[in-house]
């Protein structure tokens, strides 16, 4: 099954997010990684961030 959901990686230390930034690049992929990942029967259609779903 195709799913689309959106990621909220948050404010991390690259070059858009400066270095003062509280996260880096590893904590900041975590929310993509965990929804590449997503079982077939996972979520689809929410925003999350740090394995929160955010309201729309």
């Amino acid at each position: 099954p195709i799913k689309v959901n959106s990621a909220h990686p948050g404010w991390v230390k690259t070059d858009l997010g400066g270095k003062d930034a509280p996260m880096d690049a590893d904590e900041g992929a975590k929310t993509g990684v965990a929804l590449a990942t997503l079982a077939g029967d996972g979520p689809s259609g929410g925003f999350f961030h740090m394995g929160e779903t955010l309201p729309w």
